[in-house]
């Protein structure tokens, strides 16, 4: 079945039910129809958004090149089902790069599934997840795409991220005094990343994550969002601590890479694969900082076949550190900056350091539903080649 075809699916099954509900459409950006069921007892409220994304590189040495591409197409249904203590959240992904990842472990199919999860709110501050999403990890990473503050996320998400993957997530929060606010969540999953079809080939992963909220909670849940659009009134500051092991781990980057086949292709290589976050949110008055550290170890990094040969896989152990900051102007216009500094481990995984500087400016139209946005980075590879990248974006959201 093709795209268009589930599209067109989606779309027939969404109009079928107008005449029997209760149909509301939202604010710009709020989602394309709010449904509710004639007695209140489910919701759906159905979005879609998209980036267009244009690109030129220019590397040391060489010629300049160029791309234009659609680079995310989501389409995005949530609610509450039976009982408002019973949320879900489905989105799935449209584009080529969104679907892109096809192999054996995932049917040979497109990964059209970004999300499908289950949020029940079982008792008093409880939550607990069950299903495909985003793992508590860096910050960056688990802000949506859609409210970036600058085109796209920082060389350390890519290198550092543990991603999506399916499992159980427990939320809970609590408050030390009137505003200092706690979150904690627990997380476990399979630790191969989404939509894999294959089952469990290694151990599982366990996820751990704790913020701190010393001057209460962000406005419009601004601790996941890019830029200070809110204007916070007061200082608000979020630091959070972050643990992730994968046991028995059979892929290069944790729960993300390519899977460390051994003895030709009959068996993978396990160990034990440690990743630790520290990272902030800070936010006053239109100004904005976050702040990002990633370190990854383990205990093994040379995958080896059965005889001890090594395979030409490594996990790629290293750190990065991260700093992002902006600021919004009465007018919506922000000006950001972006220092990006990568040290995996040279003598196990043959990558040079690298720092990228990135300077950014944002035009929010109707904030992050409709916004225009265009950065430079500069990546300075120790011992390799500079290059030099220009973006522009633009984003709509329903």
């Amino acid at each position: 079945m093709n795209t268009k075809s589930i599209l067109l699916g989606i779309f027939l099954l969404a109009v079928s039910f107008l005449n029997a509900q209760e149909v509301k459409s939202g604010k710009f950006g709020k989602g394309l129809f709010n449904i509710v069921g004639k007695d209140s007892s489910w919701t759906m409220k159905i979005g879609l958004r998209a980036q267009l994304l244009g690109t030129s590189t220019w590397e040391q040495g060489e010629s300049a090149e160029t791309s234009v591409l659609v680079r995310r197409s989501r389409l995005k249904f949530d609610g509450y089902a039976y009982s408002p203590k019973l949320k879900y959240k489905i989105e799935l992904g449209l584009s080529n790069r969104d679907q892109s990842g096809a192999s054996p472990f995932t049917s040979n199919a497109p990964r059209y599934i970004l999300d499908a999860v289950l949020m029940w709110n079982f008792h008093e501050n409880f939550v607990l997840w069950f299903g495909q999403t985003k793992l508590p990890g860096n910050r960056e990473r688990v802000i949506s795409s859609a409210n970036l503050q600058q085109v796209d996320r920082s060389l350390l998400n890519s290198r550092f991220t543990i991603d999506r993957d399916f499992g159980f997530q427990l939320r809970h929060h609590f408050n030390i005094s009137d505003k200092f606010l706690v979150k904690e969540i627990f997380s476990l999953a399979q630790g191969e990343g989404r939509n894999i079809t294959t089952g469990n080939l290694g151990g599982y992963q366990y996820t751990g994550r704790i913020e701190l909220f010393p001057f209460g909670d962000f406005e419009g849940k601004g601790d996941y969002k890019g830029s200070d659009l809110k204007r916070e009134k007061t200082p608000k500051l979020s630091l959070a601590f972050n643990y992730d092991h994968n046991n028995n781990a059979v892929k290069t980057r944790s729960n993300q890479g390519s899977y460390m086949s051994i003895d030709g292709g009959t068996g993978f290589f396990e160990t034990n694969i440690n990743t630790l976050f520290i990272d902030a949110m800070f936010k006053y008055q239109g100004f904005s900082l976050m702040a990002e550290y990633a370190d990854r170890t383990a205990d093994d990094a040379f995958a080896k076949n059965s005889d001890g040969t090594l395979t030409g896989d490594e996990v790629q152990v290293g750190n990065g550190l991260n700093l992002q900051a902006g600021y919004l102007l009465k007018n919506d216009w922000e000006i950001s900056g972006r220092y990006t500094d990568i040290n995996l481990d040279q003598m196990i995984t043959g990558k040079n350091p690298e720092t990228q500087y990135t300077l950014g400016l944002s035009k929010y139209i109707a904030g992050h539903s409709l916004k225009v946005q265009t950065d430079i980075s500069h990546l300075e590879v120790k011992g390799g080649n500079n290059q030099l990248m220009y973006r522009l974006q633009f984003d709509i959201h329903f």
